[in-house]
């Protein structure tokens, strides 16, 4: 990405931009040894790599709960720290390979490998067994874009083959859905949502690293072993078998199907799916648990509109004990999120010494199970313990820069709210510039938990350092997140390395989100998502309903 003029951006991002209430905010510490103290409890072995059902949630709850306690942020729910998430644990162990057969042959691809396939069916067998492949492009069914990979398709009984990502990605065409910015169309999530909603028995999706913004062994370690869904009662309805493909098997079941420049072909508005002539069969035995995990939730009470809320969040699970890689069988996630645990710990700290406590309520709310599908704060979505007409903003954290102080101020998604001036306005006093998400076809987005408050139209700001060094600049950012990307997101390699790590790039993103809550949490005005987001109209109906 080309380097924004900052000067510029700001100039342009005010100008479209009315100021509303101006707040001083007090000047607070958030001093880098108690971020190192909390990072050096969270992300070590003991905590067995904070996953939800295992000893090592226990653990980090009840240190959250015990941390919140003596600072003197009161409990969130009632009387209580703890907000209950029912989960179904669903252990899934696949069949050796996936056979696929056609054309007089039969092909084997070996799970793991060449093809992963799990089941959200709370089922102990599952399965698609000679399932018609279907090729259905993207496997988009988008009318404001006049975009159907479905027409005309029944797709009851069989299985879908649907590339990663949206039309737009790589097309150059701007005007292509949102070009290189990814939609929630292009989310893996909406590809198994459409593919049920068709009907379809199986959804099998294509892996590129570029689109899907994660190599191959991201997707081995995050859709294998034991995966936890919300335990609804009355489930919608799901494909048995979902999944991904590798690109090589997918060459080879194209070329099977006679499909040639598949990628090119679906980019089209005229694609038509296309039967490919072979069928699949491929299972998985599932071990089933249901278990509750909880939500911790803090709260400083406003003092003048306490019935008005501020939400942080930050999800405080990872990956749990797994498969070793390199004698390590400890998915720490010191990064992903024990930094953004830490953070907001360090934010809760600094409210909660304030003298005159703010006007409205600040909550912070560590969400459960966000490395499953955002399920903690789906949960909370669908089970607000405050209205979300009377939740002002929502203020996520989840990875905030180990490697020292940052020149910018990345947003992600940038453009969809007013929040976007008010973390301009805080960033600016820190001599920093704002920059929109560099690498906006990944979708990040939709990939923390700030995208279900969005969902239901709370406006939600997500935004940290990671483009520029302070002192080392860009190039060793990049340096530092690619490596970050290839060994150790979702690894047992993500671990907290005190003699690497500069925590003051966490204590000053943490100081510049302190200071857009309070602000936000001492004014009248409810931050506003522009126009063209695509959350407003849900945003604009409940602030009806609440003027009434």
């Amino acid at each position: 990405m080309k380097k924004i003029v900052p000067g510029l951006l700001v100039a342009l991002f005010f100008a479209g931009c009315q100021s509303q209430e101006t707040t001083e905010i007090p000047e607070v510490t958030i001093d880098t040894l108690t971020i190192d103290r909390h990072m050096s409890i969270l992300a070590s072995d003991e905590f067995l790599g904070r996953k939800p059902f295992t000893e090592g949630e226990e653990k980090t709850i009840y240190y959250l709960e015990s941390e919140l306690k003596t600072m003197g942020v009161k409990p969130g729910n009632g009387d209580s720290y703890f907000q209950e998430v029912p989960l179904v644990e669903i252990t899934g162990t696949q069949s050796e390979v996936m056979t696929v057969k056609g054309n007089g042959k039969t092909l084997e691809f070996e799970t793991g490998n060449s093809v992963v396939v799990y089941t959200e069916r709370v089922e102990e067998k599952v399965s698609i067994e000679n399932s018609e492949l279907v090729y259905a492009g993207f496997g988009i069914v988008a009318p404001e874009y006049g975009w159907n990979d479905y027409e005309g398709l029944d797709v009851k009984g069989k299985t879908v083959v649907v590339l990663v990502n949206d039309p737009g990605f790589g097309s150059g065409d701007s005007t292509l859905f949102k070009g290189d910015q990814m939609t929630y169309y292009g989310r893996w999530t909406y590809k198994y949502e459409e593919a049920a909603r068709q009907g379809a028995a199986g959804v099998l999706i294509v892996h590129e690293t570029v689109p899907a913004g994660y190599p191959w062994l991201v997707v081995e370690s995050s859709w294998t072993g034991a995966k936890l869904n919300l335990d609804d009662a009355n489930p919608p309805y799901k494909c048995a078998i979902q999944g991904w493909i590798t690109r090589n098997t997918a060459v080879s079941l194209f070329r099977e199907a006679g499909i040639k420049d598949y990628s090119d072909l679906a980019k089209s508005k005229d694609f038509k799916p296309v039967s490919m002539g072979l069928t699949a069969s491929v299972g998985v035995e599932n071990a089933i648990k249901k278990d509750m995990s909880r939500n911790v939730v803090g709260m400083i009470e406003g003092t003048e509109r306490p019935d008005e809320y501020i939400i942080y969040s930050a999800h405080w699970d990872h990956l749990g004990v797994g498969a070793p890689i390199d004698g390590d069988s400890i998915y720490n996630g010191a990064h992903d999120n024990a930094t953004g645990v830490t953070g907001m710990l360090g934010i809760a700290e600094a409210f909660a010494k304030l003298e005159t406590k703010p006007e409205r309520s600040v909550v912070f709310l560590f969400v459960t199970a966000e490395e499953q599908g955002l399920l903690g704060s789906a949960y909370y979505g669908q089970n607000p313990i405050f209205p979300p007409n009377q939740t002002v903003a929502n203020i996520n954290m989840d990875g905030l820069p180990a490697y020292g102080e940052m020149k910018d101020l990345t947003i992600t998604g940038y453009g969809q709210s007013e929040l976007d001036k008010y973390a301009t306005a805080e960033a600016e006093k820190q001599g920093r510039y704002v920059i929109p998400d560099p690498d906006p076809g990944k979708g990040y987005f939709f990939r923390s938990d700030h995208f279900n408050f969005a969902k239901v139209g709370i406006p939600a700001l997500y935004a940290s350092g990671s483009y520029e060094s302070m002192e080392k600049g860009v190039e060793f950012t990049d340096q530092k997140t690619q490596e970050y990307l290839a060994i150790r997101y979702h690894q047992p390699q993500d671990n907290y390395l005190p003699d690497e790590w500069d925590l003051k790039g966490i204590a000053q993103d943490a100081k510049l989100l302190f200071n857009v809550g309070y602000r936000i949490a001492n004014e009248t005005y409810f931050p506003q998502w522009n126009e063209g987001s695509e959350f407003k109209a849900k945003r604009d109906a409940d602030m009806s309903l609440r003027k009434r």
